[in-house]
C-alpha cells in the first residue's frame, strides 16, 4: 500500500507541475487541463487521500521499521574455537567478552500517535538484552514515552537497555566488533521500570525506579533499584555524561554451603554503580572515554577465613580514539584497564572464577604440577586492547575487522587445548553489518 500510495502522489506532482507550465496566454479550460486531465486529477487524488486515511485506520501513520543483521566471524586462541557466530542462543554459552550482542538479527518498530506518544519495540532473538537476563525472551527494548506538561518532558516505562558508558549495543553504533571490559563485566543489562526523562536545552536527565536484570521480583524481594543519567552536549560534536545505579540486585555468590554440600541462594544484596563518559569529534577524529566504580555486597569470589562473604569492588577506564582515513575507510583503537582484586575480584553478575573471561585468582602449578590458586584473596586486574578497520560499503553495509589482545596481571585464562593458564589471550574478529 506504501509503494501504491507514493506512485500516487508522483502522479498528482506531474500533473501539478503540467498545471504550473502551461502558457498564462494559452486558454485554460479546467484550470489549464484537459477535461480528461482534470477528471484523472481528481481520480487520483481521491484516491490518495483515501489510501492515507487507510493507513491511518490500520495504524501505519507514523511508525518506522528498521533493522539490522551482524553475522560475525571469531577465533579466540585459549578457547581453541574458530568460527561463525549468528543468533546462538545466550543460554547456551553463557555472556562473554567473546560472545556478547554481536552475530544477530534485529527489528526495531517505533510508533509515535499525534499526540506525541513514542512507542517502541525492539526485537532481537537470541542475542538481545532479554535472552541475557531472561531466559529466551526476544525482547531488546519494550518502552513507551508520553509527554506530560510538553513534549520535553516525558514519562518513560517498560523495559530498556543499559544507557550508561560512551559505547552504544547495537551493532550499527559499535565501532568495532567487540564491546570493551566495563561493557561487558561493570554496567547493567537492562532496567524494567517507570521513570521520566526531561530535557532542558543541553541537558537530558533521565532515571527509572524498578528492577535492573530483571523482568519480575522474587517472592520476599522488595526494594527497587534507582537508575538515573544525565547528558550535556555542548554542540553536535562534544559532550559528556554521568549514569548511576543504586539499589538491590541478584546475588549469584556460591560461598554458602548447607551441611550436606550445596549451595545457600544468596537472593539480593546492595549494588553501587556510578560511570562519566564523554565524546569529541574533530574532523577526522573520534575520541571516546569512560571511568567507572562498582561495588556489591557479599559479593566477591573468595569468602573471608571463616568461610563468610566479602563484598566486591571495582574500578575501570576505557578509551577509544578512531581516525576516517577516507569518509568511508575508518581506524579504531580501544584501550581498557579494570582493576579488580579486592576479595579475589567479583563484578556484576560474576562471583565466581571465571577462566574464559579472566576473572578471578591467578592460577599456577604446585610443587606436584597442579594447578591450584595460590592466592584466594587477590584477583586479577584486567586490561584489553583492541585495533579494528571499518569500511563503508555503501549506505547500508558496513564491513569490520578486529584484533584483540586480552592481558592480567595473573595467570587466568585458561587454555582449555591442554587446561593449563596464561597472562594472555588473542581474539580475531571479522562482521558484516547490514542495516535497513
Amino acid at each position: 500500500m506504501l509503494k501504491e500510495l507514493q506512485a500516487l502522489k508522483a502522479r498528482v506532482n506531474e500533473l501539478e507541475k503540467k498545471l504550473q507550465a502551461a502558457p498564462a496566454e494559452a486558454p485554460k479550460p479546467q484550470w489549464g487541463m484537459t477535461p480528461e486531465q482534470a477528471a484523472e486529477f481528481n481520480r487520483i487524488a481521491n484516491k490518495t487521500e483515501a489510501l492515507e486515511d487507510s493507513r491511518e485506520m490500520l495504524g501505519f501513520k507514523n511508525l518506522k521499521v528498521s533493522g539490522y543483521m551482524d553475522p560475525a566471524f571469531i577465533y579466540n586462541k585459549a578457547q581453541n574455537r574458530m568460527g561463525a557466530q549468528f543468533l546462538n542462543k545466550v543460554g547456551d554459552d553463557g555472556y562473554n567478552y567473546d560472545n556478547s550482542y554481536f552475530g544477530a538479527a534485529v527489528i526495531d518498530f517505533q510508533k509515535e500517535t499525534d499526540s506525541g506518544v513514542k512507542w517502541r519495540l525492539t526485537l532481537s532473538p537470541n542475542r538481545g538484552v532479554g535472552s541475557v537476563f531472561d531466559g529466551d525472551s526476544i525482547v531488546q527494548e519494550a518502552s513507551v514515552s508520553i509527554p506530560l506538561t510538553d513534549l520535553q518532558t516525558r514519562l518513560i516505562a517498560g523495559q530498556l537497555p543499559d544507557w550508561s558508558g560512551y559505547e552504544y549495543l547495537p551493532a550499527t553504533q559499535n565501532k568495532l566488533i567487540t564491546h570493551n571490559l566495563l561493557f561487558d563485566f561493570t554496567l547493567p543489562t537492562a532496567y524494567t521500570g517507570i521513570g521520566m526523562d526531561v530535557t532542558n536545552g543541553k541537558w537530558i536527565t533521565k532515571f527509572m525506579v524498578g528492577n535492573m536484570n530483571k523482568s519480575k521480583k522474587d517472592a520476599g524481594m522488595r526494594q527497587p533499584m534507582l537508575a538515573y543519567r544525565v547528558d550535556y552536549s555542548k554542540g553536535e560534536f562534544n559532550g559528556f555524561g554521568f549514569a548511576g545505579v543504586h539499589g538491590n540486585a541478584a546475588n549469584f555468590s556460591e560461598n554458602i554451603l548447607d551441611v550436606d554440600g550445596n549451595v545457600v541462594p544468596q537472593g539480593e544484596s546492595r549494588v553501587d554503580l556510578f560511570e562519566v563518559d564523554g565524546y569529541f569529534i574533530r574532523g577526522d577524529w573520534t575520541i571516546q572515554g569512560q571511568a567507572s566504580f562498582g561495588r556489591q555486597k557479599n559479593a566477591a569470589i573468595s569468602a573471608n577465613a571463616d568461610g563468610g562473604l566479602q563484598d566486591s569492588q571495582w574500578w575501570g577506564l576505557s578509551g577509544l580514539a578512531a581516525y576516517k582515513f577516507t569518509p568511508r575507510f575508518e581506524g579504531i583503537a580501544r584501550l581498557d584497564y579494570l582493576n579488580n582484586a579486592k576479595n579475589g575480584g567479583g563484578l556484576l553478575g560474576f562471583t565466581a572464577s571465571d577462566s574464559r573471561n579472566g576473572i578471578g585468582p591467578g592460577w599456577s602449578r604446585d610443587a606436584e604440577g597442579n594447578w591450584v590458586q595460590a592466592d584466594p584473596s587477590k584477583g586479577a586486574n584486567r586490561m584489553a586492547l583492541s585495533m579494528g578497520l571499518s569500511y563503508l560499503f555503501d549506505t547500508s553495509t558496513t564491513l569490520k575487522l578486529e584484533y584483540r589482545l586480552d592481558r592480567a596481571n595473573q595467570a587466568v585464562f585458561e587454555n582449555v587445548k591442554d587446561g593449563s593458564y596464561s597472562k594472555t589471550n588473542h581474539l580475531l574478529g571479522a562482521s558484516v553489518v547490514v542495516a535497513f
